[in-house]
């Protein structure tokens, strides 16, 4: 017969799965339940182990069978066109706004960190509520579409284009984000990210958003220096 943490933990489980999508592995069950009492209300427990998922690495805290993950040959730039029908959670591990400039881009990033995002042309603060937000939905936006770099709980990385405005998808998204795919287009080897089938469930992983910012902005600036060099140097 189980153990009554047991039972709770599976009860936590299904929960996650019918709600968020998300399936934890049962070593990371195991480990989540013996840091919580079995006395705790189990949307309590829920709650608290969706947050630590969202701040988790997915290829170690999620199952990684085949239906839950992107195909083996999803690289394959010969397929023109796939439908995967998911749900299939996948995790931000970078992204870049195509329309702008790579000065602008910088400067984005910048006012973030000084914790300010914009509505319309206006310069806001953002508070910490709205940073808080799980959902993404006070994501930074303004110009678009987005491109992100993006990864399941297998391993296997792939990029993914905003076709149409998603909420949530913008500058100010968190790496580390856990978003969930149902029914989307892959061409060659890209997804098409739409509201029909990208949903946002937000999360961070601070040690990645860090290293993505420094990195990120090193990159841009080492590609504006190199830009201007060529100007230079051309007769």
């Amino acid at each position: 017969m189980a153990s009554p943490t047991s039972q709770l933990a599976a009860q936590v489980g299904a929960q996650l799965a019918s709600t968020k999508n998300l399936h934890p592995t049962q070593q990371w069950l195991t480990a989540f339940m013996n840091t919580q009492k079995t006395t705790t209300p189990l949307p309590a427990l829920t709650q608290t182990a969706s947050f630590r998922l969202l701040s988790s690495d997915i290829t170690t805290s999620l199952w990684s069978d085949a239906s839950q993950c992107l195909p083996p040959d999803i690289h394959n730039v010969e397929i023109k066109e796939r439908r995967l029908q998911g749900p299939i959670v996948l995790q931000l591990l970078g992204i870049e706004d195509m329309s702008k400039s790579r000065w602008e881009q910088i400067e984005a990033i910048e006012a973030l960190e000084r914790g300010e995002g914009t509505k319309g042309r206006e310069i806001i603060r953002v508070t910490n509520t709205e940073e808080a937000d799980d959902s993404g939905a006070n994501v930074n936006k303004g110009g678009g579409p987005h491109k992100l770099s993006l990864q399941d709980s297998r391993g296997t990385r792939i990029f993914g284009i905003e076709l149409q405005e998603v909420r949530g998808i913008g500058l100010g998204m968190s790496i580390g984000s856990k978003m969930v795919l149902k029914n989307a287009v892959v061409a060659r080897g890209v997804i098409l990210m739409e509201p029909a089938n990208t949903t946002i469930l937000g999360g961070k992983i601070d040690a990645w958003h860090k290293a993505w910012k420094e990195n990120r902005k090193a990159e841009l600036k080492a590609a504006i220096e190199a830009s201007e060099r060529n100007v230079r140097s051309d007769p």
